[in-house]
């Protein structure tokens, strides 16, 4: 049986027998040697959810900066099993790997690459590990997906409403707001130029086209429904752990992380600027702005020149933000590995190219983590070096965006339109 053959139900099988083998290897790990293979989020996940089962606030557990809607999903990890939150992220994986394959099968016929799309998530090193420690990125891969999944196949209500979930679960997601906006527009301008038998290169073509493109973003039906339910719906959840738990709720679960600014080291360039001027309150706001500015310049380049081709747009723009945020640790580059399988189809690319391509990737990371372990288990004075080394990985960063974006070709699926 060849590759390109394998049944999805296998690929599940096989994926979920090697995480409950990876839960099992962390239990005798946890229990013998002293660096613990379960992530320590998970047991602050654990201890929030203690607390509301004891009818408090998960709040109370410092750390927990998340939606206490995680907290109340992991009851079950006092009342039943230590282990049930590690098993239910691992399902939300193959969720995940089944959405992967409706996508990617839509997006392409060659059975072979719909496989090698699925296996690239489900037996990604990362995607097994960070699910068997215990950390709940899964459900955010798995939103996101489906959302788009949702998107495509012309159910814009369900897609509204799973956005607006995400964006509850974590913020960047709301990156996709832009994207999906202009996507809900007008048909394509090369396809108005040919009713009207308009020339696209003429003058009346250019000048016609400008006016055409700005009618484009004005607000239709689609547009205006599609918000009005991710408002609404954001409304509504947001608002009921507000009422449970005030701003606390708030604090914690997003301006925590908007006003963040870490001075600990991480492979964003800018943590040593905001290091350096962490005494100067003034002057780290106007960096901060600074900081801010070529992230969302770059967002709303990449979401006017890309948005006809959604799951291609999606990975750029997450790419973007990641790369260029003023915190960024490994956790967020699960961000964009998960749409990583979407664009297989639309970006054409040799085998070498992209093997160079993650090597500099993995070997930029490498790099950077050795100055990180000198400097944080060895206690040499490294932030120098560390910091040259998260200035090497955005300049590789930028290369393998700069590459993925020359490679693109146009979008291989059709538009669904209600």
């Amino acid at each position: 049986m060849g590759t390109g053959t394998l049944p999805l139900p296998f690929l599940l099988g096989v994926a979920l027998f090697i995480r409950l083998c990876l839960i099992l290897y962390g239990e005798l790990q946890d229990r013998t040697m002293l660096v613990k293979y379960t992530d320590v989020d998970y047991s602050v996940f654990t201890d929030a959810a203690r607390y509301v089962t004891e009818g408090e606030s998960p709040y109370k557990r410092l750390t927990y900066r998340y939606t206490p809607l995680l907290a109340w999903m992991l009851t079950l990890n006092i009342w039943l099993h230590h282990n049930f939150g590690k098993l239910l992220f691992c399902l939300f994986d193959l969720v995940a790997g089944a959405t992967i394959h409706r996508l990617v099968s839509r997006l392409t016929s060659d059975r072979s690459v719909v496989t090698g799309a699925v296996c690239l998530w489900l037996f990604n090193p990362l995607t097994l590990v960070v699910s068997s420690r215990g950390n709940a990125e899964s459900i955010m891969a798995t939103l996101v997906l489906v959302t788009i999944d949702r998107f495509l196949d012309g159910d814009r209500r369900t897609s509204a409403i799973l956005w607006a979930v995400s964006v509850h679960f974590k913020i960047y997601p709301i990156t996709y707001a832009l994207p999906i906006y202009l996507e809900l527009g007008a048909p394509n301008r090369g396809l108005m130029y040919r009713r009207r038998g308009i020339k696209e290169g003429s003058v009346r073509g250019r000048v016609g086209g400008c006016c055409e493109y700005l009618k484009t973003l004005l607000p239709n039906r689609r547009r205006v429904e599609f918000f009005t339910i991710a408002l609404a719906t954001f409304v509504i959840i947001t608002g009921g752990c507000y009422l449970c738990y005030g701003w606390e709720f708030l604090h914690e679960t997003y301006f925590y992380h908007l006003t963040r600014s870490d001075t600990r080291h991480n492979f964003s360039p800018f943590f040593y600027l905001m290091y350096l001027t962490s005494d100067w309150t003034e002057l780290r706001s106007w960096l901060s702005l600074a900081v801010f500015l070529p992230q969302a310049i770059l967002l709303v380049a990449v979401a006017a020149r890309y948005h006809r081709d959604l799951p291609f747009c999606c990975f750029l723009q997450t790419f973007v933000f990641v790369s260029l945020n003023k915190v960024c640790t490994s956790q967020y580059f699960l961000w964009y590995i998960t749409l990583l399988p979407l664009i297989i189809p639309s970006v054409e690319m040799s085998i070498y190219h992209a093997g160079s391509l993650a090597a500099a990737w993995f070997s930029g990371q490498a790099l950077w983590l050795y100055f990180a372990y000198l400097l944080e288990f060895e206690g040499q004075d490294t932030f120098f070096q560390v910091w040259l080394s998260s200035m090497l990985f955005l300049i590789i960063n930028c290369i393998i965006l700069r590459s993925i974006m020359k490679s693109h070709r146009s979008v291989p699926y059709e538009r669904k339109v209600d």
